[in-house]
């Protein structure tokens, strides 16, 4: 055969097969970035996803906090907890409690409103109102009775930080009526919350 064309048709076949070469490794190279491409859409999308989901479950947690904040600031304000305080109301409900309990004795003095803390958040601060209490009683139930009547329909929250009993001594003379037995003295406070904001609870 004609060396010639043997060289010619052995040049067309390794042209051919570089031409295939160059395409395959065309084909890989557009292949492998395309899917590298796909791989960071994916993760892109699934990153877009996750922080989508965030946002909602932060929302419906913030939703969830401003309905129990409405629902607590409802409740504050319905018990009078939430405004300025009503000492009148207090006045008369320690009236109440003496009559009602047949307290032989019921001396209070209140002292000024301070404030307990700075404000939550810039709207809410706590205030108290300090009370020095001083009841003579027949027995200790009595104060006991007393003490949970003060927290009951009243446009505060009391609390009892401390309280001391001693026996009295025994009355020289006999009396026609039952003489009290005990004196007690209490440290409590009446605490209410102001409303910082403009336009907030009102009394």
């Amino acid at each position: 055969m004609n060396p010639g064309l043997i060289f010619r048709h052995v040049r067309w076949a390794l042209l051919a097969l570089v031409l295939m070469l160059a395409a395959g490794t065309a084909a890989v190279h557009f292949s492998t970035g395309f899917r590298e491409q796909a791989i960071a859409a994916q993760h892109a999308a699934m990153a877009a996803r996750a922080d989508a989901q965030g946002k909602l479950s932060r929302a419906r947690e913030e939703e969830q906090e401003l309905r129990a904040s409405a629902a607590r600031h409802d409740e504050l304000r319905r018990h009078g907890i939430l405004g300025e305080e009503r000492r009148l109301d207090w006045v008369e409900r320690m009236r109440t409690i003496r009559d009602t309990r047949r307290i032989h004795d019921l001396r209070y003095e209140i002292a000024p409103q301070k404030a307990l803390s700075a404000p939550a958040g810039g709207r809410y601060q706590f205030m108290a109102s300090s009370m020095r209490l001083s009841l003579l009683l027949l027995h200790e139930e009595d104060l006991l009775r007393v003490l949970h009547d003060l927290r009951e329909d009243v446009s505060a929250h009391v609390r009892t930080r401390r309280c001391s009993v001693e026996r009295l001594p025994a009355p020289v003379q006999q009396s026609a009526t039952v003489a009290p037995q005990l004196k007690a003295e209490c440290e409590l406070d009446w605490i209410t919350v102001r409303d910082m904001q403009p336009g907030g609870a009102k009394p």
